[in-house]
């Protein structure tokens, strides 16, 4: 459908729409003011990941096309989990370590939202405020009726749990509740009119615009994404060392730099057009690009995706390190650096121990299988056998190390 708010054209033409409960209204509601609208974040770790970018874009744009975002902590939400896409309960955290993980992903946000107390500037706020603060007999006479079992249990997050006769408890359970409640709050505070998340939340948020249906008789709206996966179904934000964390100290600007480099040739468009400022225009061409030329392109984007979370002096470190290193096969300044003591080298160093510590490799099997293939380098030179690393590896007060063309770390005595 042709859209008439700037903010839906947008989510159209970048790809960030899969469901919504009633996109002509929202269409409408969007084109006559400022619309709130918000996302939630459980505070599961002390960064959030790459995966998490696609809802941080939906609040930037609905910021930069006018209407008010609201990052929602899930503080409250945290402490239950949730099931969708889980085979098993989460694990339970502490108090102390929710508010510490939010404490770590609070400054995510400040890199692509203005906050302030403006109407259209961005507030926090975290659930607990109010989730902890129900009573539970309360809770059940006022909103427990709004919810049937028969209904819930055609939902995703249970369905699939069920079909797989993977254990579900009531606590997990009552997380939709809870979720439901928070749009419920939200619009009462802050009269919000939008929640946004990805598709696997469609029926938590169904579950929110039909209670604050019945307990305020107020139109909401609900708007799902698609779940992103890499062209080779990779799940997005994930890697085989790991997840792409956002927070510098538990992720390099340079390995961040790195991630969106070795995207597949396949995925360029869909990137640059979801994770980037650039023109559509700009995108188009940069996604036309087929041959050698598609590499400058994943620079582009590596590049603008850097430059966005770590700022352009970091993105642009990254892009001459990485340029230095492969196209003059220089042991470049700014790359992952580990420590090793002399003594340790003296004596001959682990070889795989070095590759795990510098964050290569996930275990000393998958460094043999790279051994076996050809891949595992010290200074550029593929390794046959598990030999130790010695001071002789030494090369300009470094040692480089590499698997393959693109991945590489320098060791550094000490």
């Amino acid at each position: 459908m042709a859209f008439k708010s700037d903010f839906l054209r947008v989510m159209e033409e970048r790809g960030f729409i899969h469901q919504g409960t009633n996109l002509e209204g929202l269409d409408e509601r969007l084109s006559k003011g400022v619309v709130t609208g918000y996302i939630g974040f459980d505070a599961t770790a002390r960064s959030l990941h790459a995966g998490s970018l696609v809802q941080i874009m939906l609040l930037y744009w609905l910021q930069a096309t006018g209407g008010k975002p609201i990052a929602l902590m899930g503080g409250g939400t945290t402490k239950v989990g949730d099931p969708s896409g889980k085979d098993a309960q989460r694990t339970l955290l502490s108090d102390a370590d929710i508010n510490s993980n939010i404490e770590g992903i609070k400054g995510v946000f400040e890199k692509f939202l203005n906050f302030g107390s403006g109407p259209t500037d961005a507030i926090m706020v975290n659930n607990d405020d109010w989730l902890s603060r129900l009573g539970y007999v309360e809770f059940l006479r006022d909103f427990g009726t709004e919810f049937t079992i028969n209904r819930m249990l055609t939902f995703d997050s249970v369905k699939l749990r069920l079909e797989r006769e993977s254990p579900m408890t009531f606590l997990e359970f009552n997380y939709m509740l809870m979720q439901a409640y928070d749009f419920h709050e939200l619009l009462r505070r802050h009269n919000c009119l939008l929640q946004m998340g990805g598709s696997d939340q469609w029926g938590n948020i169904i579950n929110g615009v039909e209670l604050c249906r019945r307990k305020a008789g107020v139109e909401v709206f609900g708007l799902t994404t698609p779940l992103l996966t890499t062209a080779s179904g990779r799940k997005m934000g994930k890697t085989e060392q790991g997840a792409v964390w956002l927070n510098a100290d538990m992720l390099s600007p340079y390995d961040y730099w790195q991630y969106w480099r070795n995207c597949e040739d396949a995925d360029v468009g869909l990137m640059l057009a979801r994770f980037t400022r650039l023109p559509m225009d700009e995108v188009r061409r940069l996604a036309a690009l087929g041959g050698a030329e598609v590499n400058e392109a994943k620079k582009i984007l590596a590049t603008e995706a850097t430059a966005w979370l770590h700022g352009h002096a970091a993105a642009d470190a990254a892009a001459e390190t990485a340029r230095r290193t492969f196209e003059e096969g220089a042991a470049a300044a700014g790359l992952p650096t580990i420590a090793l003591a002399r003594a340790e080298l003296d004596a001959g160093a682990a070889l795989l121990d070095a590759f795990i510590k510098a964050g290569l490799i996930g275990s000393k099997g998958e460094g043999r299988r790279h051994m076996k293939a050809g891949a595992l380098k010290v200074n550029d030179i593929p390794l046959t056998d598990e030999r130790a690393l010695g001071a002789g590896d030494v090369k300009d007060g470094v040692i480089k190390l590499s698997i393959g063309k693109k991945k590489h770390a320098l060791a550094k005595p000490e």
